[in-house]
């Protein structure tokens, strides 16, 4: 069998990531993709690293096995794992390496059953993967290192976890080399932070609505096989950079919304037919995607005029009408009526399918 060498390819002692030739090529479980193993297989590079995609996590556990295995001089591929096109365990050849991190994500049934000598060790912070570890049986689990904390991202778990290894591989007689640098630490741990609590869901941390609708825009470059700079990029990252693009992404969103607001009727919503009081609401195909904004003026217009806290912005979605349902108030749940009427949500925000002629029955005949 002959192997074609790679525009990306390194010397043997090197960590690398795939570089590719056709920047085209963005499917994962590509032509691109099974050509960086085929060469990491002919290489003998012994770590094989499977990062999930399109996670953040998932792209800085990348990013801290790219800077361990570098350090140390350790052969490696980096490749995303995409679980809508994932790789066949027959694609990986795992007999071929001696190692396979899978980072945030859990190892499959496929992964845990293969015959072979590679040593896998994943990480995960979601409570699916313990029903996903849970199906596979006690004598396929020996050689399988598995760290799943509910209560810890992924991309936490894994830093710690390279940064000791890094120590621990250390000769005593040399000053141990570090996971990253001086400059680099408090800033990237910060941004670990705000991803923690995005990944736990939490939502706690200061300007963290902002913070994750400045990294919407990074989720294109987190793809370190259209992407050869990921990891420069990476480390670049700030939470402070990205807090201010989210908060002006978030002001022109709020200016739009006010300007649908001008444009467009607002009617009086009887909620359940008036079971569940009344509020303002709004029709707002073609502006679905000001929706949180639209709900969220209307909750204070309903408000100040004594009506319930609740904003109500119907909009077509393919071939269904949907209620989104929005409150700027800690006290009003607006789920009670999501529920009712078969969708869900949390007490501030929630949404539901509504036929129209029901919906037409929650319109009041009396001017807001």
């Amino acid at each position: 069998m002959i192997f074609r060498r790679f525009s990306g390819r390194v010397l043997p002692a090197v960590s690398y990531s795939y570089k590719p030739r056709f920047e085209a090529n963005r499917s994962f479980r590509s032509d691109a993709a099974l050509e960086a193993i085929a060469n990491a297989l002919e290489e003998k590079v012994p770590n094989l690293v499977l990062y999930n995609y399109p996670s953040f996590s998932g792209a800085f556990s990348a990013l801290f096995a790219h800077r361990y295995h570098s350090r140390l001089l350790l052969p490696c591929l980096i490749l995303p794992y995409s679980s809508i096109v994932p790789f066949r365990v027959e694609d990986l050849c795992l007999e071929g390496f001696k190692r396979c991190y899978l980072l945030d994500f859990a190892v499959s049934k496929d992964f845990a059953c293969r015959s072979t000598a590679c040593e896998i060790i994943c990480f995960d912070h979601r409570n699916s993967a313990f029903t996903r570890i849970g199906s596979i049986k006690e004598e396929h689990k020996k050689r399988l290192k598995i760290k799943v904390d509910t209560e810890v991202s992924s991309s936490k778990a894994v830093y710690k976890y390279f940064s000791s290894k890094l120590i621990d591989q250390t000769s005593s007689e040399v000053e141990a080399p570090i996971l990253l640098s001086v400059e680099d630490e408090a800033r990237i741990e910060s941004v670990l932070d705000y991803i923690e609590d995005i990944d736990l869901r939490r939502w706690r941390l200061p300007d963290i609505k902002a913070f994750s609708f400045g990294l919407q825009d990074w989720r294109s470059r987190i793809n370190c096989i259209t992407n050869p700079y990921m990891y420069e990029q990476l480390l670049k990252m700030s939470s402070e950079d990205l807090i201010a693009y989210g908060n002006s992404y978030l002001s022109s969103r709020l200016t739009d919304a006010k300007k649908v607001l001008k444009l467009n009727k607002v009617s009086k919503i009887r909620l359940g037919r008036g079971l569940y009081g009344e509020c303002l609401g709004i029709r707002a195909d073609g502006n679905t995607q000001l929706s949180d904004e639209l709900g969220k003026l209307l909750s204070l217009q309903s408000s100040v005029a004594g009506l319930r806290p609740i904003g109500a912005v119907t909009y077509m979605q393919r071939n269904n009408l949907k209620m989104c349902l929005r409150s700027t108030d800690d006290i009003t749940d607006t789920s009670e009526v999501a529920k009712a009427y078969g969708g869900g949500g949390t007490s501030s925000s929630s949404s539901f399918i509504i036929r129209m002629d029901e919906y037409n029955q929650w319109i009041s005949t009396n001017p807001p």
